[in-house]
């Protein structure tokens, strides 16, 4: 297994398409960042949920998988499924944060995402952020679109449970569904693990990436 570093990260950009999406796709990776580096800024933009329940719950779920960081997240209105027909309201969003912010790393849905919402906001981040390291998180759900991941951020094992413990405390109103548990989350964890020789992990789709061999 190679481990390559990215240098100092003093920015980080964070998408969703939903409140709870950033969280469980790349909660330990930035709990793990946040923790590392203090002070460290996080922009976060989701596109759906603003104004209600889910929007209270995204901030405080961000900040605390976000401690110490200057984080700054913005949480939208767009329908839920409903991304390709909103698709400008969409770009304006991501345009307007790319405007805003020069990220060291992104971390995105994967453009083969199987819902649509995802999908479409992870083509337009590849298109908004060009020469950026964007890392396309997973989501598992009953599509079954979980593919072989390009690359792996180990999780420590304290830090694997702290991030099944917030997503567990601060989205009550996910409760409900069936694939909303500790057994889930953990165990994807614990299989790239596996994969990139840790006992946990959260895994990525690199869509380009441009090495620097010479430095």
């Amino acid at each position: 297994m190679i481990r390559l570093g990215t240098g100092r990260l003093d920015r980080v950009v964070a998408v969703g398409a939903h409140c709870d999406d950033i969280a469980i796709g790349a909660g330990g990776t930035l709990l793990t960042l946040c923790l590392a580096r203090p002070g460290i800024r996080v922009d976060a933009l989701v596109l759906s949920g603003g104004g209600g329940e889910r929007e209270q719950e995204e901030r405080a779920a961000l900040a605390a998988f976000c401690p110490g960081a200057d984080l700054r997240l913005t949480v939208h209105k767009l329908p839920d499924g409903r991304l390709p027909a909103h698709w400008d309201e969409a770009k304006a969003a991501v345009e307007e944060l790319r405007a805003g912010t020069e990220p060291d790393l992104v971390l995105a849905p994967r453009t083969d995402d199987a819902h649509q919402d995802h999908r479409g906001l992870a083509k337009l981040m590849t298109t908004a952020f060009r020469d950026h390291l964007v890392l396309g998180y997973e989501i598992v759900k009953w599509d079954g679109d979980l593919g072989r991941p390009a690359a792996y951020q180990p999780l420590s094992p304290e830090t694997a449970e702290r991030k099944v413990r917030l997503l567990q405390e601060h989205y009550p109103s996910q409760q409900h569904r069936s694939w909303y548990d500790r057994e889930a989350f953990l165990g994807l964890a614990r299989i790239r693990g596996i994969e990139s020789n840790a006992r946990y992990a959260e895994a990525f789709a690199v869509t380009k990436l441009t090495l620097d061999l010479g430095e």
